[in-house]
């Protein structure tokens, strides 16, 4: 599963101040609003809600936040890159600056599984978030993030 077939350009944000977890879930449904047509409000509502259950704060200042929501027929994605870090209860403590949220569909079993495995994988490399978090604009950090998929598959 290639990140390209669930992230689209638009769905890539740099956040300049997000004070707190709340305020980045909320940034996450604006974005999933306004590039997948997704309500704002009841996307907040169930990524809190999977927070509520563990945080998704992985480490290393990465968080990836993800919910089951009707109304979609794929699995979709949204990145944010945070230029302060914010708390977000991660595994180690630290800060995130680095969040990819995945949107799936209330019956996507192992497609959701594959796509959160996949974005996982790729935002454990510290090459990776490296170039994300030396490139503050949109459309390099979508190039950065497809990009590793052909290295990945050559």
């Amino acid at each position: 599963m290639d990140l390209s077939t669930i992230l689209k350009p638009e769905a890539v944000r740099v956040i300049t101040a997000a004070s707190s977890k709340k305020r980045l879930l909320q940034e996450f449904g604006d974005l999933a609003e306004s590039a997948y047509g997704l309500p704002a409000q009841p996307v907040v509502e169930a990524l809190q809600e999977r927070e509520n259950l563990g945080p998704t704060g992985v480490g290393h200042g990465v968080a990836l936040p993800h919910a089951r929501f009707d109304g979609l027929d794929r699995v979709v994605g949204a990145f944010i890159l945070l230029e302060k870090p914010v708390d977000f209860n991660s595994v180690d403590r630290q800060p995130i600056d680095v969040a990819f949220a995945l949107f799936a569909p209330e019956a996507a079993g192992v497609e959701h599984l594959k796509a959160l495995a996949r974005v996982s994988r790729q935002l454990r490399e510290s090459a990776i978030c490296a170039k994300l978090r030396a490139n503050p604009d949109p459309a390099k950090l979508f190039m950065i993030l497809t990009e590793a998929d052909k290295v990945q598959a050559a």
